[in-house]
């Protein structure tokens, strides 16, 4: 199990009393995709960051590669296990894709070579606008640069919000396609949420998020 989500519960008490959550749970297996689809202001992206422990729940269990996650260990587990993809990119603007690619390394501090982060660009057909500041690049190679970068410390968990959300539809379509593959090929956990159903169905399996609970989506 790569993935372990226990009775997570989430309420925001301002500026009125609002559950997100209450005893959700959700688990995956190495080499498996999940997408969570959901309306707007339902929590998609609050259970994505939880999962990542960019935000704490008020109760609940993560456990990510056997590990259970706690605030102590948190932070630095995160930087080595789990990947992030942003809708918005968030690459650094100046900096080249290459630089940007070994950034998560850095952050972690077990910097590696610049080989490694072409090989990592080569896999998402990028490897020819190495050195090409991000600022450059069209929204399609930098969602595919952000693709590489969540690669770079080899994590066992990628959680991607809205991967394809910046893009026109046949941007959409080869950036999700990439996506699972690589995650296919790499043995990766991955969660996704997404308002795209296309993209959604791509995973191996597809939750609808509603009034705190997942439910298959058929």
């Amino acid at each position: 199990m790569i993935f372990k989500a226990i009775n997570i519960s989430k309420t925001f008490p301002f500026p009125q009393k609002t559950t997100l959550f209450s005893n959700l749970s959700l688990e995956l297996e190495k080499g498996q995709s999940v997408a969570i689809t959901g309306k707007s202001g339902v929590g998609k992206t609050t259970l994505l960051h939880i999962f990542g422990t960019l935000e704490e729940a008020d109760s609940g269990e993560i456990h990510v590669a056997g590990q259970l996650l706690t605030p102590a260990n948190g932070s630095k587990f995160r930087r080595k296990n789990i990947g992030f993809i942003f809708q918005s990119f968030h690459l650094l603007e100046d900096f080249t894709l290459l630089e940007n690619v070994l950034m998560p390394a850095l952050i972690a501090r077990t910097p590696k070579k610049p080989d490694f982060g072409l090989h990592l660009l080569e896999q998402v057909g990028l490897a020819d606008r190495a050195y090409f500041p991000a600022k450059l690049l069209s929204g399609g190679e930098k969602q595919r640069a952000a693709i590489a970068r969540a690669l770079c410390n080899d994590p066992d968990l990628i959680l991607a919000d809205e991967p394809s959300g910046n893009l026109d539809s046949s941007n959409a379509e080869k950036i999700g396609s990439l996506l699972l593959s690589i995650v296919e090929q790499h043995k990766k956990g991955l969660i996704l949420v997404t308002h795209n159903p296309d993209l959604a169905t791509l995973c191996q399996k597809h939750y609808s998020l509603a009034e705190g609970k997942l439910g298959i989506s058929l």
